[in-house]
């Protein structure tokens, strides 16, 4: 069943007001490396990469005071999703 255009456009502004976006370029090649790890970890692109990404953050502060909110519980995985 087609999504209607009034969906469309509240997912749309869903997105907007609750999610930030971030592009990221790396070397040919790498997203595919990306997408097979995150694919045997059960988890998206998207997810696998945000989890990194805090993991680090976490270790490279070292339990700073200043600690950026995880997405836990947030992700929900698409099955067959090639989100970036």
């Amino acid at each position: 069943m087609p999504v209607s255009k009034a969906q469309q456009k509240a997912v749309a502004k869903y997105m907007k007001s609750n999610y930030d976006e971030l592009k990221v370029r790396m070397d040919k090649g790498k997203k595919e490396l990306i997408k097979a790890a995150a694919n045997s970890a059960g988890e998206s692109i998207n997810g696998y990469v945000t989890k990194s990404v805090e993991e680090r953050m976490e270790r490279d502060s070292s339990g700073s005071a200043s600690k950026m909110p995880t997405t836990e519980n947030k992700e929900v995985k698409r099955e067959g999703s090639d989100d970036e």
